[in-house]
């Protein structure tokens, strides 16, 4: 049997485990990247390990998230982000030099490697090739120093892309159709692996947008080919020598297989408040808008920014609508500022924003009360904008364009031909805001600056041997990170500061939960299926144990915020039957006779119903490793433990 481009690559990356699906792996990474809004931590948890200096071939420390300064904190955690990476041998990517996965894409990514990130986004260099997904801080902290990243051997999905994209429509109108093909749920424990003769008919910065929202399939991760594609965008940036060409094997294996014919595909939507929540533009039109968004980690390439200037030039965005840009680098805005198509921005109306993530994590540009905002972004959770009554759509820079102009949802397919958009051959390489660290034996003169508002990391303690507490809080469906740690502009200058954050926690589900999980002393939290989808922020992790939280049992988790659960002590439990979640009532007081016996030899544990006397069976699916780590409290813990 053949391998897939994703096997391959874990293949010569593998420490330990076998590649059977199901299994624990452990990945030798070549490369890092953090942002700012998750990079503190994990540099403080860099710091806390000892090891003097990074171990991997590239890392790269990016300030893209908290660029917001309403006050001293953001600029403060950019400070210590700048000295602790220049002392450890981290490149730092000053403000204004763009969001890290579109600026990583051109200038640091490379097909074959290994790549993981403390941004769930990370997956973007998957359009270049690279095996590259999102993980905790302190996952990132422990592969800076050396260590080995772990996972669980995915499963690989094809997807055959046939023939090609007709007019005004986009790479995100493919990952919206995959989108509700699959759902949120439809990835997980899976790499999806994009194939067929319609790979050539993309670029690279297209196949990034289709890889960027692999995560919200819930996938590990997503894969494109490496091929003359790839090559032709390596060369335009200046580094063909980093070109490998990649393709799975005739005969590789994939556990299922899905076809989308580009030539018919139309304009799509993901509606309120889900990404896979996706009906035609055609059904929307006429709608009013009040607000658009263009930009984000997910359409904010050189390509997107031509495409939506071509069909702004000349016009005049609608008065009752308000439209946001925001390039995605310093080279794409550059380059728009040279050719002319910046100039057509502006006079149609746009406000230029900085070369951030901005709306999309809710840091400025929130819409309206009840506002309708069309966003070419990655997620449209509920109150994600910032705006709590919000109805967020995600569609392409198509169909942002064409509406904003209208002032309602317009599915640019009517307006007929497109415009024919001439990608130049080569790219403007200008690293000037990539600062280099010192040498490793000038280190010692580098002084780490701390902010008073970065305060110490909370630790786990080792788990009870018998769990005696209450159920603090009930939850749904779908629950994601920002549900649980929420972010925009108010909340994320505090993610140095998780005592001040921690009065946030789950403040979308219940207003009350800070000050009740304070109060009861901490205890268990029950999910539905697919809790803690979305970012990867450990955060969500972090306030919880915190607030005293020991355990969470759901449905099911996804994958990256069930690690991070583990990496600081907070025992993860999956409901043997479903069904028992109706058997447990928030408030209700709850055993587990055995608690710690449990985490260390068994598969299963008995959560008793002190109210009604029943008994629910819970699972415990850990590797020994992460058993180990449990029982230690934590990862940090575990870590000095082991060395």
């Amino acid at each position: 049997m053949g391998y897939t481009i994703a096997q391959k690559i874990i293949k010569e990356h593998l420490v330990s485990g076998e590649m059977v699906a199901g299994q624990e792996i452990g990945l030798k990474i070549d490369q890092t990247l953090t942002q700012d809004a998750t990079g503190t931590m994990a540099y403080l948890q860099f710091e806390a390990m000892g090891v003097k200096r990074v171990k991997t071939e590239l890392s790269v420390a990016y300030i893209d998230h908290n660029t917001l300064q309403a006050g001293f904190e953001n600029a403060d955690d950019h400070r210590y982000i700048q000295t602790v990476t220049k002392k450890h041998g981290v490149r730092f990517s000053r403000p204004g030099n763009g969001i890290c996965h579109q600026v990583h894409l051109e200038r640091f990514a490379v097909p074959g490697k290994t790549l993981i990130g403390s941004d769930s986004h990370t997956p973007t260099a998957g359009g270049i090739g690279m095996l590259a997904m999102g993980a905790g801080g302190l996952d990132v902290a422990v592969a800076m120093g050396g260590g080995t990243y772990y996972i669980t051997m995915p499963k690989m999905i094809r997807v055959n892309l046939i023939s090609k994209l007709g007019d005004y429509v986009g790479a995100k109108d493919i990952i919206l159709e995959v989108l509700r093909t699959l759902s949120v749920k439809g990835g997980v424990g899976a790499i999806v692996e994009y194939a067929g003769e319609g790979v050539k008919t993309l670029s690279v910065p297209q196949r990034a947008t289709i890889t960027n929202m692999g995560a919200e399939l819930g996938a590990t991760t997503s894969i494109f080919p490496s091929d003359e594609v790839t090559r032709a965008f390596l060369a335009a940036e200046g580094r063909e020598s980093d070109f490998v060409a990649l393709a799975s094997d005739s005969d590789a294996e994939y556990d299922a297989e899905y076809t989308v014919n580009l030539s018919e595909l139309q304009p799509l939507a993901a509606c309120p408040h889900s990404p896979d929540n996706v009906k035609p533009v055609s059904e929307l039109q006429g709608k009013k808008i009040n607000q658009v968004c263009i930009g984000s980690c997910t359409n904010s390439s050189m390509l997107d920014m031509l495409t939506v200037a071509a069909m702004l030039k000349g016009k005049t965005v609608h008065p009752d609508v308000s439209l946001s840009i925001s390039p995605g680098s310093k080279q794409v805005y550059t380059m728009l500022a040279r050719c002319g198509a910046l100039a057509d921005l502006i006079s149609a109306g746009a406000r230029i924003l900085e070369c951030a993530c901005g709306p999309c994590i809710g840091m400025g540009f929130s819409p309206q009360s009840a506002g309708v905002s069309l966003r070419t972004f990655n997620r449209n959770f509920l109150a994600r904008s910032g705006t709590a009554d919000a109805n967020v759509y995600l569609v392409s820079p198509e169909t942002a364009a064409a509406s904003a102009i209208a002032g309602v949802f317009t599915d640019p397919t009517t307006l007929g031909q497109a415009p024919k958009i001439e990608m130049p051959t080569s790219f403007l390489v200008d690293d000037n805001l990539v600062e280099l660290p010192v040498k490793a034996e000038d280190a010692d003169e580098v002084t780490v600056e701390r902010g008073p508002n970065i305060k110490p990391i909370p630790v786990g303690k080792e788990p009870a041997k018998d769990l005696q507490c209450s159920l603090i809080l009930k939850v749904g469906d779908d629950i994601t990170t920002d549900h649980i740690m929420p972010a925009g502009a108010k909340i994320l200058p505090y993610r140095s500061n998780v005592p001040k954050l921690s009065e946030y926690c789950f403040t979308v589900c219940d207003p009350t939960f800070p000050e009740r999980a304070k109060a009861a002393g901490g205890g268990l939290i029950l999910g539905g299926s697919n809790y803690g989808q979305g970012s990867s922020r450990e955060h969500a992790a972090l306030v919880p144990l915190y607030l005293g939280v020991k355990g969470v049992i759901a449905k099911s988790f996804a994958r990256i915020h069930v690690a991070n659960l583990i990496n600081f002590g907070i025992v993860p439990m999956t409901l043997e039957n479903p069904d028992d979640y109706e058997k447990l009532t928030q408030g209700d007081e709850l055993e587990i006779q055995g608690f710690a016996a449990a985490i260390k030899e068994k598969d299963e544990a008995f959560v008793e119903n002190k109210r009604t006397g029943e008994k629910v069976k819970v699972k415990l699916t850990l590797s020994p490793r992460q058993r180990e780590i449990l029982l230690a409290g934590g990862r940090l813990n575990y870590t000095k433990k082991n060395g």
